[in-house]
Order: C-alpha cells, then structure tokens, then sequence
C-alpha cells in the first residue's frame, strides 16, 4: 500500500511540473508577442507613496527578447533605470529587477527578485499570471541594504492579450502596488542615450 502511494505521489508530481512547465510556456509565449514594442501605463493601486509615479508618463518597452531571456525597460518620467527581467535560471522562470545610475552603474539595489513560484492555481501561477516572491539572495541584500519589509516582497506579471493587459505588481503585508499597461496601443519608446 505504501509503494501504491508513493507511486501516486510521484504520478501527481510529474503532473504539477508538467502543467507548471505548460503554463510558464504559455506566459512567455504570451510576452514574446509583445516584443519590440512600447506601451504607456497607469498606476491602478491607490498607496500615496506612488503620487510621485503618478504624476509621470510611465511607458514600458520589451526589448532584447530570447528563448532565455526577455528585457522590459521602464521609463518614468525622464527616468530610464529600471530594466524587468524575465529569464530562465536552472530550469525555473525568474523575474529580476535591474537597477542602474544615469552613467549605466549598477544601483547598490539591483538584480533582486526571484523563481515564479511553484504552486498552480488561479491566484499564483498560470499562464496569464506568474508571481515571484523574493528569494534567498535578494532578502540578504534587504536586510543588508535596511529596507527588511521588502523581504516579504511577491512581484507579479499578468499579460492577457484578450484584454489588451500587461499588468506588473508588487505586494507584501501593508504596501501594493499595481500598474497596468493598454498592450492594444503601441506607443513610440522614450529616447535613451544608451
């Protein structure tokens, strides 16, 4: 009876994986049609500590798109230091945030985020929606950095096409923050130096 269980066990894990491996599929299949292109946002979430953001154009450009990796630069204003990264790591899908100074120096808060989580339901994971708590790493560089609240941190990426959505979220205990991107009205990219 016990090796029967085990059995099964084995069978419903190799089915999670499967259908985790169907829906991140399926999410940047979802994303790579947006490549090269330039969306404006709007910041949906009402904390006032994003007034600053609001009061700004914020336009978001998928660039540098590949079977391993996807770049999604993101203006704010006149603001250009802040580069989503979606890329494969080990096999897992992975959200970074690449952080830099006007001369291209990495911020001493950069490159953080983590693995999509592993559960599959229609609050975390699927093919439309993929959510990334903070990993190992960057909850060192918290509490190195004395920002510890964002540890708690779980970033999400919706893109639903039907909707004309790319939607990028942040949230933990006490603090949200939600924008959403109309993908069914491609902008001109703000002009960089770089």
């Amino acid at each position: 009876m016990i090796r029967l269980y085990s059995i099964l066990s084995l069978c419903l894990l190799i089915a999670a994986c499967d259908q985790q491996s169907i829906a991140r599929s399926e999410f940047m299949g979802r994303v790579a049609q947006l490549c090269g292109n330039a969306y404006e946002g709007t910041i949906v979430s009402n904390d006032p500590q994003d007034d600053d953001w609001r009061a700004e154009r914020i336009v978001m450009h998928v660039t540098d798109c590949s079977d391993d990796e996807t770049r999604i630069r993101l203006y704010v204003g006149e603001d250009a230091s802040r580069t989503w990264i979606l890329r494969d790591e080990g096999g897992q899908l992975a959200l970074r945030h690449d952080h830099r100074h006007e001369d291209g120096t990495p911020d001493a808060i950069t490159m953080y985020g983590g693995p999509a989580s592993t559960s599959l339901s229609n609050e975390t994971n699927s093919g439309s929606r993929q959510n990334f708590p903070a990993d190992e790493a960057t909850k060192e560089m918290f509490d190195r950095e004395g920002i510890p609240a964002s540890k708690e941190n779980i970033w999400a990426i919706e893109v639903r096409p039907v909707s004309n959505l790319f939607a990028y979220e942040m949230s933990r205990p006490g603090r949200y923050f939600r924008i959403e991107f109309n993908t069914g009205d491609p902008v001109v990219p703000p002009v960089t130096d770089d």
